[in-house]
């Protein structure tokens, strides 16, 4: 009897398509990716406020009265007389009121009370010490009201 012998075919891998499609891969991955930046090159700048060690509070507005007699007072403080007509500690107060103001990025705010009896000039002084530091929010208030 005779034996038949099966064609036997040996399976082989072709390694020039695979090869090639390494390649394809190296190069899409090259192309797409993107350089990475080292951390000593980015640029930073920080703000240049100090801290503070305690929390101020700072208020929302100043109150301003001016009495019958000409003398200004400011929360309760008198800061000038009726013959001082620059009102160099006023100034002074609403000056830093107002940087501190414009620390906080808020408005600086000036309530003015004058008495029925005080000279209009007296007013106008004041508002002329409010334009120095300048602060554009300046208000007026009835005393009889606050009463």
């Amino acid at each position: 009897m005779q034996v038949r012998r099966k064609d036997v075919q040996t399976v082989e891998m072709q390694m020039g398509p695979m090869i090639d499609m390494v390649f394809l891969l190296l190069v899409f991955f090259m192309v797409t990716a993107k350089p990475v930046k080292q951390e000593s090159d980015l640029s930073m700048a920080l703000p240049g406020t100090a801290a503070q060690e305690e929390a101020l509070e700072i208020p929302d507005e100043q109150q301003l009265a001016i009495l019958a007699d000409g003398t200004i007072v400011l929360n309760e403080l008198p800061v000038a007389a009726s013959s001082d007509v620059d009102m160099p500690q006023l100034f002074s107060i609403l000056r830093r009121f107002k940087q501190s103001a414009d620390a906080s990025k808020s408005e600086a705010l000036v309530t003015i009370a004058a008495d029925d009896k005080s000279r209009h000039q007296r007013i106008v002084d004041v508002l002329n010490v409010c334009a120095r530091a300048e602060i554009r929010g300046v208000t007026f208030t009835n005393t009889e009201a606050d009463e």
